[in-house]
């Protein structure tokens, strides 16, 4: 911990005799020298220099050993390191020494005066273990170096200040139940941070601290083992282990740690299944569906995964064939499926035996006892209303298409399977026969036809026969028959397509044209023969004759040649086609034979009618025509355009004034009984004061100001009648221009006089108030509100009253 001095010999006998000491040393070995930047020694090569050339090297006055300083200090002052001293440091001041490198300053300081080392701080070695700082020596007064420099390492001594870890804790670990003893589980590692070559303080030891009896750990290896055999995971699945790392190799003061080690005893399959009940007893109903579960059971198995894994087996039982068992791969349940229909009357109830296996069996524990296990189990079938039952689901049956209405073709037959036996009524599902070419008996069974039949437009006829029980019409049953349409001759054979026939006008005489065939929608058994002829009425032309070919085909070949397109451009030739069939039909087909002109090739060029170039009309007249044509198109044009003119409005449509539209009304008055629509006493009033505020198109909400006298006529009758219509119109003219309250659009206002030129005088029933009539109109009042108005203008009351 301290520092050996250096220092220069003060005599020069003392430096002769260093320096022969030295040379003598470098001749029997390696020369050394200094390095100019670290002040080291270093060894370098023989390179055989003049033996007195190190009598010109500066010898090296730095002397000390390496330094130490102990690690977490804890004192208040700050900790000696060692001290530094050349032997060019005369005391007098004149050198400084300076401290440079890792924690110069920081960590450590340096008395420059008397080169005296100190740490300033507290330090871990688990942090940093040592530290290389340099040291120099310098002119206080120059700064200039008295000494090269030269490196140093102060050591970081440990103590024992860290308890050893567990960096993989905490542990999980799993180990087989039923295990021998001494089966290894997991091995734990600890760690110490401390110096593992300077003391114990890192050597560890373990020990289990929580765990026994059950678990044992190795004291240097860590190896933790079963310390008891047997151990059953049914029992206990789970242990939790606390396992001790201590260092000083267990010593006292050592330092501890401890991790948690987790074990889970792993399954091993050493329980038997067995059923919880020796029988059990399930009920179903006849109805139920074939593939449906019937009945679910479970033996228990204490173990798990795929060691409580089982198969189930139907071992003997009744039925066989009508129960199957699968196993619930998600459950480990024995799922019974029913594999036949149910039958009550037929048997009531099964009774089987099962038998449960363990998938997986381990050889080890067979002496645990049988892996399997047996139960019984008793099905009870209850009866339920089933619907009638056809005794064939499927009736095939024949009718000839040319049967006629009401010909019986077969009878389905259906049975209540219950022990009611009930009436069975039988019915057509008319989804199946929507047009009703069928009918069945509803006591009988018995179908028969409804309508006439046609092979060729439906040969088969599937139909859904219903059977309907009396007593509970919601039980129906339902049964197929399969009607089949046997074929009879009732069609005429055709040609198999529209033959398009061309003969060139170089065709030879008995040259084939055509080759034709026969369709019929009829099929006979023995197949189609059909026979071709020409038609008597064409049988001996001179143009064209027919071969039948005996394969249900004919050739069309020609008896001339020279066929000209002008003479004739088609030829119509009737074809009579006989089949077969008993009795034998027949029909004529035309055939359309064209004349074409063809190359040398046969290939047609051109067929039908030559063109004709019209005569008669010369270029004057066709130009004439065209000219009229023209003139009649110019004509309509101009009645177009100017009816268009007609349509377009004078002026321009922003600038129309919505006032001079004309708004047309086509409402229907109500006549001589409508009273309400204008007051006739101001139409015949001339005299009347005018209020130009108020419409005259309108009712008057006013009161007329004139009152009839109630014995003498009205004294406008005086004047002529021209002369009243011409003011009375002028006077209305006059209002409705000045009338600020009327419409922004031309109105057209309606009034009505009465002339009296007429030699019986007014008939107008509005004057009978001024006549003098006996008849009394009181009964009037009674009739209700509809001749209201009539009561008041009629009664006794006073008629001036009425218009007031």
């Amino acid at each position: 911990m301290g520092a050996q001095r250096m220092g220069w010999c003060c005599s020069g006998i003392c430096r002769a005799l260093a320096l022969l000491v030295l040379l003598f040393a470098l001749r029997e070995r390696a020369c050394w020298g200094l390095n100019p930047t670290s002040g080291d020694l270093e060894k370098s090569p023989r390179s055989d220099p003049d033996p007195w050339e190190v009598l010109h090297r500066h010898r090296r006055s730095w002397v000390w050993n390496q330094f130490f300083v102990l690690e977490e200090y804890t004192g208040n002052e700050p900790l000696y390191v060692g001290k530094l001293h050349s032997d060019v440091d005369k005391g007098d001041g004149k050198v400084k020494y300076v401290l440079s490198g890792e924690g110069a300053t920081s960590i450590f300081t340096i008395d420059e005066n008397t080169g005296d080392i100190h740490a300033t701080k507290r330090l871990d070695r688990e942090a940093q273990a040592y530290y290389t700082l340099q040291a120099q020596a310098v002119d206080r007064l120059t700064n200039l170096p008295v000494e090269p420099r030269s490196e140093f390492v102060v050591k970081v001594q440990d103590i024992n200040d860290n308890e050893p870890k567990f960096l993989d804790g905490p542990y999980l670990a799993g180990v087989p139940e039923m295990s021998p003893l001494g089966t290894m589980v997991v091995q734990v590692a600890a760690t110490d941070a401390d110096d593992p070559t300077y003391g114990n303080s890192a050597r560890v030891v373990y020990s289990i601290i929580h765990g026994q009896p059950y678990f044992s750990v190795e004291p240097k290896t860590g190896v933790i083992r079963t310390a008891l055999p047997n151990m059953d995971r049914e029992t206990r699945d789970q242990y939790v282990l606390v396992i001790q790392a201590k260092d000083m190799v267990g010593q006292m003061g050592g330092l501890s740690g401890t991790t948690t080690v987790t074990v889970t005893l792993t399954d091993v399959n050493d329980n038997p299944p067995r059923f919880t009940h020796k029988s059990y007893q399930y009920t179903v109903l006849e109805s139920l569906p074939v593939k449906s579960v019937v009945a679910r059971i479970k033996a228990a198995d204490a173990d798990i995964g795929s060691n409580a894994e089982m198969d189930y087996r139907i071992m003997d039982g009744d039925g066989p064939g009508m129960f199957n068992i699968t196993t619930d791969e998600d459950t480990q349940e024995g799922v019974i499926i029913l594999q036949k229909p149910l039958d009550f009357e037929t048997k009531s109830g099964f009774a089987l035996r099962i038998e449960a296996t363990n998938r997986n069996i381990d050889s080890n524990f067979l002496s645990l006892g049988p892996f399997s296990d047996t139960t019984s189990v008793k099905v009870t079938v209850e009866d339920v209303n089933e619907p009638p039952v056809f005794s064939a689901p499927l009736n095939k049956m024949v009718v000839s298409e040319d049967a006629r209405v009401g010909t019986s073709i077969g009878r389905v037959s259906a049975h209540d399977p219950d022990t009611s036996n009930s009436a069975i009524r039988y019915s057509i599902d008319r989804n199946t026969d929507l047009e009703r070419f069928f009918n069945v008996d509803a006591l009988s069974g018995v179908i028969s036809t409804a309508k006439s039949l046609d092979r060729e437009a439906n040969f088969i006829h599937n139909l859904t026969i219903l059977a309907i029980e009396s007593q509970d019409p919601t039980q129906i049953g339902k049964g197929i028959a399969v009607i089949s349409v046997l074929d009879i001759n009732d069609n005429a054979p055709v040609f198999a397509i529209d033959y398009e026939t061309l003969l060139c006008e170089n065709a030879m005489p008995g040259q084939v044209i055509q080759t034709i065939s026969a369709v019929d929608k009829d099929e006979p058994l023995g197949g189609h023969r059909f026979y071709f002829a020409l038609a008597a009425t064409v049988a001996g032309n001179l143009n064209f004759t027919l071969r039948d070919n005996k394969d249900n085909t004919a050739s069309i070949l020609t008896k001339r040649g020279g066929f000209r397109r002008r003479e004739q451009p088609v030829y119509r030739l009737p074809v009579l086609i006989v089949d077969s069939g008993s009795p034998a039909l027949s029909s004529t087909n035309t055939l359309s034979v064209r004349v074409c002109e063809c190359d040398s090739d046969g290939v047609a060029l051109s067929c039908g009618a030559v063109a004709y170039t019209a005569t008669g009309l010369s270029t004057g007249a066709l130009l004439a025509i065209l000219g009229c044509i023209i003139t009649l198109l110019v004509m309509v044009l101009l009645i177009v355009t100017m009816r268009r003119r007609k349509k377009e409005p004078l002026i321009l449509e922003e600038e129309r004034d919505i006032r001079e539209n004309i708004v047309r009304y086509d409402d229907e008055g109500g006549g001589e009984e409508d009273t309400e629509a204008f007051d006739m006493v101001t139409l015949r009033n001339l005299n009347v004061i005018r209020d130009p505020s108020v419409r005259r198109d309108v009712t008057p909400d006013t009161p007329t100001f004139f009152h009839y006298p109630s014995t003498s006529r009205p004294a406008y009758k005086c004047l002529p009648d021209n002369v009243v219509f011409r003011e009375f119109i002028w006077e209305r003219l006059k209002d409705a221009d000045v009338d600020p309250s009327a419409p922004p659009y031309d109105s057209l206002q309606t009034y009505a006089f009465e002339g009296s030129g007429s030699v019986a005088e007014s008939l107008s029933s509005l004057e009978s108030l001024s006549t003098d009539s006996d008849q009394n109109y009181d009964y009037l009042s009674n009739w209700g509100p509809r001749f209201k108005k009539l009561a008041d203008l009629y009664g006794n009351s006073d008629g001036a009253a009425v218009f007031s």
